[in-house]
């Protein structure tokens, strides 16, 4: 966990919609957030603090800015990896000798 966690995670105590704001932007778990929140600040903390550790397995899995939110707590790899230089085909050339 990076301090940027730990800073999230304290703006989740004080506010939980803030901190799904900080996670998600304008969107629907941001209204689902403010929804819970009035119903029973309760139910808030425990879903800013799962969109939290939703992030935290992000940055693991991914690497720090390697991931996107793509919404209802799901992260996606933000870039795809290309191989280089693929192999060669059976009976190709390698390094243009025959």
């Amino acid at each position: 966990m990076k301090s940027t966690d730990f800073l999230l995670i304290l703006v989740a105590f004080l506010c939980p919609p803030i901190a799904t704001f900080l996670i998600s932007g304008c969107g629907i778990d941001l209204f689902i957030s403010i929804c819970l929140s009035i119903l029973g600040y309760l139910p808030g903390h425990i879903h800013a603090f799962w969109l939290i550790y939703r992030k935290v397995q992000a940055e693991e899995k991914f690497g720090e800015g390697g991931f996107r939110y793509t919404g209802y707590g799901n992260f996606e790899q933000a870039y795809s990896v290309v191989p280089a230089d693929p192999p060669p085909s059976y009976g190709a050339a390698v390094n243009g000798n025959p």
